[in-house]
């Protein structure tokens, strides 16, 4: 493979759904993709030349996880895997990270996951980052691989729903701290009465009702990652508690007098001005410069707009697999609706109305009012055209003859009783 080729990914996927979806979506983000739909088509395309990643499902028609895994590893020593499973598969995929591979993923996943892992096991040099195309978020990106090896405090801000917990399980995933537990904390869920004990934990008897021994966050995820959001609404005596945590870096569950290692990289992340938060008194200053070592402001979508169409196609794609649909494509209309709404709810209101759309769409064409249903003019119906229906089939029926003739048109072009030149003019006007 040239040095400035694109990392090779070998996906090994037998469903055909979930395997186009993954194949086009990696290929957008800069990986060359060879896609095998069994085990044996996988060991025999190793030969070819050795990928940068291997994405697997753990289960396949003709070989399992551990019998394909053991049998590759001569193939691509050191090579990552990354296994794909269901539920069932969970104690298998376990045992396959123990035996080495690099990760596992149960299904229904994110993609945005998946992107953030390979970003650190086989990074792609295309223009479009992990967290966004956007030349702001690429930026963002940029600051997050300088700092993920810090043990330095990070406090990521931005309005509610833009991504400020993926920013943070990024940082994770591409820091030495990724094989170590990563725990997100909503400090806004838990009641004023219980943010102490449910922080840092407390001992048996210490409060009325404390009948056992309690780990708290910062016990229990050792190592790795705290991630506490919606930092500016924890209560002012326990941000007296966690700037002595911070500062000392100790902890003492309630009722105890016995200090404990704090190990943990801390990432913290609020929706609110909290410079204006302690302007009135209502965030302590001293906690706020602690926690804020490293800023990172993420901007709203309706402010970098090169991010909405990834974003959405990603997340189509990401319903389609866990849906099992079938959705070939978005609409122009649909696409060109989304650049243009405001989106008040950042990402994850494009992703609600991406899963909502994939849930309920009538058609293979993701359709504008499947997205924006609150446009569609009375009596409008989601029943695609005579036009679009007739277009779908002929697309099945052209890609079903190529795929038998094995990509060769003037043989498809004789299975289907058309002229070369007849059928290069449909493949040009479909693809159009």
């Amino acid at each position: 493979m040239r040095p400035d080729a694109p990392p090779l990914i070998a996906l090994i996927e037998d469903d055909p759904v979930m395997g186009g979806a993954l194949a086009q979506r990696l290929t957008l983000e800069g990986y060359h993709v060879r896609w095998s739909r069994t085990g044996s088509e996988a060991l025999a395309s190793l030969a070819d030349a050795p990928p940068h990643a291997v994405i697997c499902d753990i289960r396949l028609p003709d070989i399992s996880g551990e019998d394909l895994f053991a049998a590759m590893r001569p193939a691509i020593p050191g090579t990552p895997v990354i296994f794909v499973t269901g539920f069932a598969g969970i104690d298998q995929a376990v045992r396959l990270v123990r035996s080495g591979a690099a990760d596992y993923l149960e299904k229904p996943f994110e993609v945005q996951v998946l992107l953030a892992r390979l970003a650190e096991l086989a990074r792609p040099p295309a223009a479009t980052g992990a967290l966004g195309a956007s030349a702001a978020m690429q930026r963002v990106e940029t600051t997050l691989r300088r700092v993920a090896e810090l043990d330095s405090t990070l406090l990521i801000t931005g309005e509610s729903g833009v991504g400020k917990e993926v920013a943070a399980r990024f940082v994770h995933a591409i820091s030495a701290r990724r094989d170590r537990p990563f725990v997100a904390v909503n400090c806004a869920a838990i009641p004023d009465t219980l943010i102490e004990s449910e922080l840092f934990g407390h001992e048996k008897g210490a409060f009325t009702g404390a009948d056992r021994a309690h780990e708290g966050y910062f016990e229990r995820v050792q190592d790795g990652t705290l991630f506490l959001d919606e930092i500016g609404d924890l209560p002012p005596a326990t941000q007296t508690k966690l700037l002595r945590v911070v500062q000392d870096r100790t902890l003492t569950r309630l009722g105890s007098t016995r200090p404990m290692a704090m190990r943990a990289r801390l990432i913290s992340a609020t929706h609110v001005d909290l410079l204006a938060a302690v302007a009135a008194g209502r965030f302590r200053n001293d906690l706020y410069y602690r926690l804020a070592v490293i800023p990172v402001a993420i901007p709203p979508l309706r402010d970098r707009p090169d991010d909405i169409l990834p974003l959405l196609r990603g997340f189509v794609m990401e319903f389609t697999m866990a849906f099992g649909r079938d959705l070939r494509a978005i609409k122009t209309e649909a696409e060109r609706m989304a650049v243009l709404h405001p989106w008040p709810g950042n990402v994850r209101e494009l992703r609600n109305r991406a899963e909502r759309a994939v849930a309920l769409a009538a058609g293979p064409m993701l359709q504008a009012f499947d997205l924006f249903p609150e446009s569609a003019t009375p009596g409008e119906t989601a029943l695609p055209s005579l036009a679009e229906a007739v277009a779908e089939t002929e697309r099945r029926h052209i890609e079903h003859a190529l795929a038998e003739a094995g990509g060769r048109v003037e043989e498809a072009a004789k299975l289907l009783g058309v002229s070369r030149s007849t059928l290069f003019e449909k493949i040009r006007r479909l693809r159009g």
